[in-house]
């Protein structure tokens, strides 16, 4: 995988904003729009390409607002907060201003389901994911590792259709390909027929240290939606026994999954954020985890259950 940054960091988050200011070299279309949130990271690539990054304040209806007017006029949006005020407050907005005017632009969000655990519940967003693959034409990346951003920041950066980059402040050790299709991590040697466990993004180091002495294979992906549905199907086998664990809204890919395997006898368990759980203690990250299944701990219970 291709390091684009000269000084590459292992935060997702700051490896974005590290990125921001060669990628506004080599874009010239590409405009940074910001609810406040992050501006104090982005010094010189503010004080290097003046009037290209925009700081609508904390406004994040317009900040939609003003992404999708520059996509109209020719240009490349990024935008940029967490993802409770990126996707949920201004959600009316992303579903008009962008997908029901046809035009294309880069969301990238930080905190995730509950990494601002301290802020409380306004800045957890667990069901960013499900509510964005819920609109037409979009794309869900999902990355583990600071490359895997910068590779797919470039990328997307360069395109034209409307993207959704989720960061989190859980990682992965080593970047895996971001070409958007399933990759088998590791063969719990039952072949084709044996059990199957998908991690979705930084989920992948968590999910192989939880089913080390399972017998199952593991496979992984960052780009959760579209699902690589043929890649699914060709490691599920005739008759899948498949465990999906996602850092996010328990089920989101419940609806993919199923119709890929359709025509399959299947059995499948989603392991996520619980929908019907509403923890009202701030806590830590680790400890919303550990709240919710999903450290190494919670994983391997859920999996192992399954299993037997």
């Amino acid at each position: 995988m291709t390091t684009l940054a000269t000084a590459p960091a292992l935060d997702l988050r700051t490896r974005f904003y590290d990125e921001l200011d060669p990628l506004l070299d080599a874009h010239p279309d590409v405009d940074v729009v910001l609810a406040v949130i992050g501006s104090g990271y982005m010094a010189r690539a503010i004080e290097r390409h003046p009037g290209r990054v925009i700081d609508v304040g904390i406004r994040e209806q317009a900040l939609i607002g003003v992404a999708g007017g520059l996509a109209l006029a020719g240009r490349r949006p990024i935008v940029h907060t967490f993802a409770s005020f990126l996707v949920e407050r201004p959600y009316e907005q992303v579903k008009l201003d962008l997908g029901h005017q046809d035009v294309g632009a880069v969301l990238v969000s930080a905190g995730a389901s509950y990494d601002v655990s301290a802020g409380g519940r306004t800045h957890q967003s667990p069901a960013d994911v499900a509510l964005i693959s819920a609109l037409p034409g979009w794309t869900v990346h999902v990355p583990g590792h600071a490359d895997e951003v910068a590779e797919l920041l470039h990328r997307e950066a360069a395109g034209t259709g409307r993207t959704y980059i989720r960061l989190s402040g859980q990682r992965n050790a080593a970047p895996g390909p971001v070409d958007g299709r399933l990759h088998l991590v590791r063969d719990g040697g039952g072949g084709a027929s044996g059990p199957l466990v998908l991690a979705v993004g930084p989920m992948l180091d968590t999910v192989l240290e939880a089913t080390a002495d399972l017998p199952v294979r593991v496979a992984w992906t960052a780009t959760p939606h579209p699902l690589d549905t043929d890649g699914l199907r060709a490691l599920a086998g005739p008759a899948p026994v498949l465990a999906v664990v996602e850092p996010y809204l328990e089920g989101t890919s419940a609806a993919a999954v199923a119709a890929a395997l359709v025509d399959r006898p299947s059995r499948v368990l989603h392991v996520g954020v619980p929908g019907e759980t509403e923890l009202r203690r701030y806590g830590t990250p680790r400890e919303h985890a550990a709240a919710h299944g999903l450290d190494a701990t919670g994983v391997r219970r859920r999996v192992a259950a399954f299993l037997a």
